[in-house]
């Protein structure tokens, strides 16, 4: 799954233009109808090969929006990332 976009998002767009390979979407086009922005665990490479964490965690100004969910085979997956983070949705960015 990547990374997921909790409800805490409000939907200020700081994270769109960061995604190197436009795996998010706005509220308007989030498949499950939320009134959040949505990350495609499909597309979502987690910035593997592109920056040393994702971006739309760096870019995002609330706190703990956007948490590490579960790899997707055959896509990139930080593996500096424990099971443990993943499974228990932890924050990519800590402050």
């Amino acid at each position: 799954m990547a990374v997921i976009i909790t409800d805490i998002c409000i939907n200020c767009a700081a994270c769109i233009d960061e995604c190197p390979v436009e795996a998010i979407v706005d509220e308007d086009d989030n498949p499950t109808g939320e009134e959040i922005y949505y990350v495609y665990p499909d597309k979502c490479v987690e910035c593997v090969g592109y920056h040393d964490t994702p971006a739309c965690a760096e870019a995002c100004p609330t706190e703990g929006c956007i948490v590490w969910g579960d790899c997707v085979e055959g896509l990139p997956c930080r593996e500096d990332v424990p099971a443990e983070a993943r499974a228990n949705r932890v924050p990519v960015i800590e402050d």
